[in-house]
C-alpha cells in the first residue's frame, strides 16, 4: 500500500483576474514568508490596485483553513504565494493615418497557500455534518376524503326568465308626475315690464363772467 503523505498547507486560488501579472507579482513578494496578521497589515496600506486582489485571497485561504480544518488563522503564515500569467484579451484603437494600435488586456491567476510554523501537520479535514431530512408529510386519513365527495353539491335557485320580469314591469303603473300650473305661468307673462322714465337735458349754467344786461326804456315822442 502507498504511503499517504500528510498535507502541510492549506491554499486558495483565484483565476482570471484583471491585473497583469508583472504588477500583481511585485505585491506577492512583499507578503511571501510573513504571517497572517502581518500580511493583511501590509496589504491593507499598500496603494496598489493589485494588492486589493490578493488580500481577497488571502481572506480566503484563511476562512478554508478555520472552516474546513478548525485552525485559527493568525497562527498561519504564507507558505507561497505565486502569480501565473492567463489569457490575453486583444483590443484595438484607432490612430492616425488610418492606423490602428494594438491594446492588450492581461490577467493572471492567483495562489496563496498557508502553513503552520515549524512545517506542522495540517490536521485532517472536519467531517461534514450529516443533511437533515425533512419531515415526511403526514398522510390524510381517507374517510374525510370519501366523505367530502359524497356530499351532494347545494342546487342554485333557477333564474327567472326574461317573459316573466317584463311582465312585472308591465303591471306596475308608473307614478305619474304632478301637473305644471298654468295660472301662474299666465300672469307671469300677462305683467306688462315696467319703462324707465326719461332722462332729463342738462340745462347750461349761466356764466357768472358775463354781466346781467337790462332792455332800455324807449321813450313815446
Amino acid at each position: 500500500m502507498a504511503a499517504v503523505e500528510e498535507r502541510t498547507f492549506v491554499r486558495a486560488e483565484a483565476r482570471y483576474v484583471r491585473t497583469a501579472p508583472r504588477k500583481a507579482q511585485l505585491v506577492a513578494e512583499q507578503i511571501r514568508g510573513r504571517s497572517v496578521p502581518e500580511a493583511r497589515t501590509i496589504l491593507a496600506f499598500m496603494t496598489r490596485d493589485a494588492a486589493r486582489d490578493l488580500e481577497k485571497v488571502l481572506t480566503s485561504a484563511v476562512a478554508n483553513a478555520e472552516a474546513n480544518h478548525g485552525l485559527d488563522g493568525d497562527e498561519l503564515y504564507v507558505l507561497t504565494a505565486t502569480v501565473g500569467s492567463g489569457p490575453t484579451l486583444k483590443r484595438w484603437r484607432a490612430r492616425a493615418r488610418g492606423r490602428v494600435a494594438r491594446i492588450k488586456k492581461r490577467t493572471c491567476h492567483i495562489t496563496i497557500a498557508l502553513a503552520l510554523p515549524e512545517e506542522q501537520a495540517i490536521p485532517a479535514p472536519l467531517p461534514k455534518p450529516a443533511p437533515v431530512a425533512a419531515p415526511a408529510p403526514e398522510p390524510e386519513p381517507e374517510a374525510e376524503a370519501v366523505e367530502e365527495e359524497e356530499k351532494p353539491k347545494p342546487k342554485r335557485a333557477p333564474r327567472k326568465k326574461a317573459a316573466e320580469t317584463a311582465e312585472t314591469a308591465e303591471e306596475k303603473p308608473k307614478p305619474k308626475r304632478a301637473p305644471r300650473k298654468k295660472a301662474e305661468t299666465a300672469e307671469a307673462e300677462e305683467k306688462p315690464k315696467p319703462k324707465r322714465a326719461p332722462r332729463k337735458k342738462a340745462q347750461p349754467k349761466a356764466s357768472a363772467d358775463k354781466p346781467k344786461t337790462t332792455p332800455k326804456k324807449t321813450e313815446d315822442s
